[in-house]
Parts: C-alpha cells; sequence; structure tokens
C-alpha cells in the first residue's frame, strides 16, 4: 500500500514510517497540514495516517478535505487527547478509525489492514495466480508448494502483479505503489526488482515484460 504519514513531532513520525515501511509499504512523510494537502493533491494513496494537532493547516480541516475530495483514500487520525468526546468529533470529520496517542505499532499496523479491508469491496488473505500463493497477513510466498523468501520491494511488487490478475502493470504504476516519494523514476530499481523477482520465483519464468506496456503474470 501507498501510505502518508502525516506528524509534526519528526522522530514519531519517522518511527511510525520505517515500521510501517517494514510491513512492505511505500511511506511518505508530511510534518505540517498544508505539505500532506500538497502530497494528497498528487499521489494515490491509500491510507493517510494523520495527527489532528498539526501546525500550518490544522489536521481537522486536512481530514475534511480529505474526505471531500479523494472519498478513495482512507484517514486513520492520531492523536494525544482520548476523551470520548475528542474521539467522536474526529470520526465526525469523516476519519475512518481514530487511534489515541501513545499506541502500539502493531495496532496501528491491525488498524490500518482493517481499513482497507473495509474500503475494498473484495480483499482476500490470499493471492493466488501460475501456481503462486501469496499469504497477505503472514507475508508468505510459495511458488508450487515451494517457499519462496522475497525482499518487502520484490514482496510488494509480486502482490501488485498478481492483484492485477493477467493485466500489464507498468513500471510507473509499480513505482508508485511500492516505493516512496524519494524514489527516482529514472533509475532502474523496477527493472532490477523484477529480475531478481524472476530469479527468485524460479522456472519456468511466469513474469512477463510487455514491450512498452509493463510486467503481466499470465
Amino acid at each position: 500500500m501507498r501510505i502518508l504519514v502525516v506528524e509534526d513531532e519528526p522522530l514519531l513520525a519517522a518511527a511510525v514510517a520505517e515500521w510501517l515501511r517494514s510491513d512492505a509499504h511505500a511511506v511518505d512523510v508530511a510534518h505540517d497540514g498544508a505539505a500532506a494537502l500538497e502530497r494528497v493533491g498528487f499521489t494515490e494513496y491509500d491510507v493517510v495516517v494523520l495527527d489532528r494537532d498539526l501546525p500550518v493547516i490544522h489536521g481537522d480541516r486536512v481530514c475534511r478535505e480529505i474526505v471531500t475530495g479523494h472519498p478513495e483514500i482512507r484517514v486513520l487520525m492520531l492523536t494525544a487527547a482520548t476523551e470520548v468526546d475528542d474521539r467522536v468529533a474526529g470520526l465526525a470529520l469523516g476519519a475512518d478509525d481514530y487511534l489515541p496517542k501513545p499506541f502500539a505499532f502493531v495496532e496501528l499496523s491491525a488498524r490500518i489492514q482493517a481499513l482497507v479491508r473495509r474500503g475494498r469491496s473484495v480483499a482476500p488473505p490470499s493471492l493466488h495466480r501460475a501456481g503462486i500463493r501469496m499469504d497477505l497477513h503472514r507475508r508468505e510466498v510459495h511458488r508450487d508448494g515451494r517457499y519462496v523468501p522475497l525482499s518487502r520491494k520484490e514482496f510488494a511488487v509480486l502482490a501488485e502483479l498478481l492483484r492485477a490478475d493477467g493485466a500489464a502493470v507498468s513500471a510507473e504504476q509499480l513505482l508508485e505503489k511500492a516505493w516512496d516519494e524519494n524514489a527516482d523514476p529514472f533509475t532502474q530499481v523496477v527493472r532490477m526488482t523484477i529480475l531478481k523477482l524472476r530469479r527468485k520465483l524460479g522456472d519456468p519464468p511466469i513474469v512477463e515484460t510487455d514491450p512498452g506496456v509493463g510486467y503481466r503474470i499470465r
């Protein structure tokens, strides 16, 4: 998934981003409300983890604008305020979920997964195609019963190819979903990841290149 973490405390923002990246998500970070809305305007995020008390533009307004302008994005609001009225107010703004600080990272991950399952009409716990079985919860991949150890990026790229269900996925789309905003679009990182993925999946090769279009698993 592509996730935006909006948090004005740099250490907490970095810690949350690193935790989510360890879960094979592509994560961007913004430290104020204006930067958050700018990123949402040009990047297709699945989830925004949003601190409520933000500088420049308050988190409440950021939440309202995301809900109004980008209803496909799920918003998980974070706040140090723990009273029931505060939680109710946050949800009334249109947030999909509300997590008080301090929080456990494992709970944050679980809530994000729950939001995505709720947002997609079909979100199976595993993906299957061409002898590949991907367990999205355990982060495990098997091909014809053989366990295939993958890096986080290889896992994320394979997941996008499997979700495409035989359709071609462009390098730009893979870069958008599996890497964060710091990725250089002119590098060969997608091609190199595909090469490593093919090698690990073994023979016969199943990740095809559609020249000028992208990659697919038939």
